[in-house]
């Protein structure tokens, strides 16, 4: 029979509905018998016994809230009798006795990526368009508009047909009420450089106003997005008298890579001239750096060489239980094989610090932590915020009530390998290992931010839907239940609902993903994210984001 309700960890006081529970109905788990006083929706959590108030709240082996009122065994959880409580943190404990995953399946395996000079390989081959500063988005999109099509890059609009049908619908006055169908058009698109997998026209709101932290950091993301090894060159547009110098960008860049040789091309309009005179040179050089990118090919390289992302966005309940700890699970495989992972959203991991603290492997790279989560939470209740104002709306309906509940979850996905080493916003991967990116838990800031540190992939769970994608690293979406990836097939690439039914288990989803992770990388998948060209990308400006 399949299984409705489940105890996560031995220490946990809540149980989470699998299925949806009807008022009345007898839950019998181990030692305990209880009669639920309401209806459950599935993903949310009911009490497995009394609770007074202030009572500590525990799931996942940790506290994730507290009792702000009693409440009754077979009550259900809300955010009227549950208030945000975490564990408190401070020195290192610690615990480095790893027990590494069975890696049998892939050691020795290979993918097809691009080799960089500096030993890096990519998966992906893009040339990218940036601006220093927002004057020059216009420019971006002029240049966008002239390359795309020309060069076979563009994806297909079938709602441009679906438009001249409405018009010719109304210019016709037709008076019928009936709808008209959207249908699928088949377009062949041939792209003239076939090694080259696209353009990426990026813009964004920065780089000038603002504190001139934020151009610092702004430079310092466009040069880790310039050594990305998925890009093969690029050409950067400045205006010339904004905060984000040339000179800031190319000491950065010197700094991530005193050895940087890829094709870079910057120019300054108010150098060049009139604004054609800087688009046709910028189109010129652009067109001859796709040249050079078309020579080269993809050649096998060993997994070590895949810096993972580990992202989620749109969490549910069932987050934390099947899609989180599977891509959990596929981090320890590539970390035990050699390669990097990114664990991001540091508001997403409050009350997991001591755990995360433990796993780090000095001191120094602990206490580099502790200092970054505290003075990113300092700075929230500062403006009148804090981490426990994180989870959306969305979560909150779908199970998910407290920061600390959320953040339990989400930090499964970092799985339970030694931390080698903790990165500041911008800084680069260069440590085998997993490592914690500081971003906001923003869906696009943090991915963006991810492809800045070098990630040439990034897994992306959700149990609610988001389109989140990334202009330069491959996004594969995980879902958490088998309902979302039926309803929303366009943007879920892997469905991890097989876990919560019991037809998988954790181990067998992790390595399901690895397999699906090797395809992506080697060219062979492209992403439900990359087939809708979704290059989403938004800089974190170092005020609050959560």
């Amino acid at each position: 029979m399949e299984q409705k309700i489940l105890k996560i960890h031995p220490f946990d006081n809540v149980l989470v509905a699998l299925d949806n529970l009807s008022n009345g109905e007898t839950i019998r788990l181990e030692d305990h018998t209880l009669q639920l006083k309401q209806a459950v929706k599935a993903k949310h959590k009911f009490a497995l016994t009394d609770f007074n108030k202030g009572d500590t709240i525990m799931m996942y082996g940790g506290v994730v809230g507290k009792a702000c009122q009693f409440i009754g065994k077979g009550e259900v959880l809300t955010t009227e009798n549950v208030s945000h409580k975490a564990d408190i943190f401070g020195k290192r404990i610690p615990h480095l006795d790893w027990e590494q995953p069975d890696i049998s399946k892939f050691g020795g395996r290979s993918f097809l990526g691009y080799h960089r000079s500096d030993g890096q390989v990519g998966t992906a081959n893009y040339w990218v368009v940036i601006p220093l500063v927002f004057c020059e988005n216009r420019n971006v999109d002029v240049m966008k508009d002239a390359f795309l099509e020309e060069l076979g890059f563009a994806h297909p609009n079938k709602y441009k047909s679906y438009v001249r049908k409405l018009v010719a619908h109304y210019q016709s006055e037709n008076t019928s009420k009936n709808a008209i169908a959207l249908e699928e058009e088949q377009i062949e698109v041939s792209p003239i450089f076939k090694q080259v997998d696209g353009i990426k026209f990026l813009t964004h709101q920065g780089g000038c106003g603002g504190i001139r932290q934020d151009s610092e950091a702004l430079c310092a993301l466009i040069a880790g997005y310039l050594n990305n090894p998925n890009v093969a060159g690029g050409t950067i547009l400045s205006l010339g008298c904004q905060n984000a110098q040339i000179s800031i960008l190319e000491d950065k860049l010197n700094a991530l890579n005193p050895h940087f040789d890829k094709p870079l091309h910057i120019l300054e309009q108010q150098k060049e001239g009139t604004e054609e005179d800087l688009l046709v040179k910028a189109i010129q050089l652009t067109f001859q750096g796709l040249t050079e990118a078309n020579k080269t090919i993809r050649r096998p390289a060993p997994l070590e060489k895949l810096t993972l992302g580990l992202e989620c966005g749109g969490s549910d309940g069932f987050s934390g239980i099947s899609a989180n700890p599977a891509v959990g699970h596929a981090s320890d495989i590539l970390v035990a094989l050699g390669g990097k992972t990114m664990l991001a959203e540091f508001p997403e991991l409050c009350g997991v610090e001591q755990q995360l603290i433990n796993r780090c492997t000095n001191d120094a790279i602990a206490d580099k932590f502790t200092k970054l989560m505290e003075t990113y939470s300092n700075a929230a209740i500062a403006v009148g915020s804090g981490f426990d104002m994180n989870p959306s709306p969305g979560n909150i309906k779908d199970g998910l009530i407290t920061d600390a509940m959320k953040s339990a979850g989400a930090a499964k996905k970092g799985g339970t390998s030694p931390i080698t080493d903790v990165l500041d916003y911008a800084e680069y991967a260069n440590k085998p290992g997993l490592n914690l990116l500081c971003t906001p838990g923003n869906d696009v800031e943090s991915t963006t931010a991810l492809a800045g540190s070098g990630a040439n992939i990034i897994l992306f769970t959700t149990g609610l839907g988001t389109p989140t994608g990334n202009p330069i690293a491959p996004v594969i979406k995980i879902s958490s239940n088998t309902d979302l990836a039926q309803r929303m097939p366009d943007l879920i690439d892997v469905d991890a609902g097989g876990v919560i039914t019991g037809e998988k288990s954790i181990e067998q989803m992790g390595e399901e993903l690895m397999e699906y992770i090797i395809d992506v990388v080697s060219g062979k998948i492209k992403t439900k994210a990359q087939k809708l060209g979704q290059d989403d990308f938004i800089p974190w400006k170092r005020g609050i984001s959560l």
